[in-house]
């Protein structure tokens, strides 16, 4: 059985005992957390919801709060002989799906 869900603006593909990581959410490591905007519910039965599949739920478990691979990107204005640069790491979250119900 599969689902997919909606968390921090982007959709994933879980399915019980995978780890997902998205972007950072608020709860402590070790927390159970419920998702609840569930898009679609696979397996024998495939369910699409518009938008969503009332009473389905995803329980999950927060596992870490890690950091992103540094991104960097680099302007140069040739004439002005200017440089400006960014860098930046994403704030992630770890999730153990646990369990699925439709």
């Amino acid at each position: 059985m599969y689902a997919v869900v909606v968390t921090g603006g982007k959709q994933y593909r879980v399915s019980a005992g995978t780890s997902l990581v998205v972007d950072r959410v608020a709860a402590e490591v070790g927390s159970e957390l419920s998702l609840e905007q569930v898009l679609m519910v696979g397996g024998d039965n495939v369910t699409v919801g518009a938008p969503t599949v009332p009473g389905a739920v995803v329980k999950a478990t927060v596992t870490a709060h890690v950091k992103g691979a540094k991104t960097e990107s680099m302007r140069y204005l040739h004439r002005q002989r200017r440089r400006k640069q960014k860098n930046g790491r994403a704030s992630l979250s770890v999730l153990q799906i646990n369990s699925i119900q439709a």
